[in-house]
């Protein structure tokens, strides 16, 4: 699996950086956000260290698919029981900050910051 030694996801994959973990596969790691703008605010990465969905290719499809599919589950589970946003940044003009693919996924009672 491919990885970046100077990606601080990539880091938080491998162990070397704490995260609190909601979820963990052979796949996908999610887990909370270090400065929430909700409620409920986690991240959902791949393991696999890809830069953007800028940089995702039709091989990718499958992992984008359950990156998507695992949202509403560990929203519901963490609590955002009335719905829940999906934000993806991507680039600079995106507001990417952190050039390892991620979903934002940011619910519970509003009102809160947007994010």
């Amino acid at each position: 699996m491919s990885q970046d030694p100077n990606c601080i996801f990539c880091k938080i994959v491998a162990g070397q950086i704490p995260s609190k973990k909601i979820h963990e596969d052979e796949e996908l790691l999610a887990f909370q956000d270090i400065r929430p703008t909700a409620p409920v605010h986690f991240l959902i990465i791949p393991k696999l260290h890809l830069a953007s969905l800028a940089e995702a290719g039709p091989e990718h499809e499958r992992l984008l698919g359950r990156m998507l599919t695992l949202a509403p589950r560990l929203a519901q589970q963490q609590g955002a029981d009335n719905g829940f946003r999906t934000v993806i940044n991507t680039g600079p003009d995106g507001g990417q900050e952190v050039y390892h693919l991620h979903v934002h996924v940011m619910g519970g009672p509003r009102p809160w910051k947007q994010g």
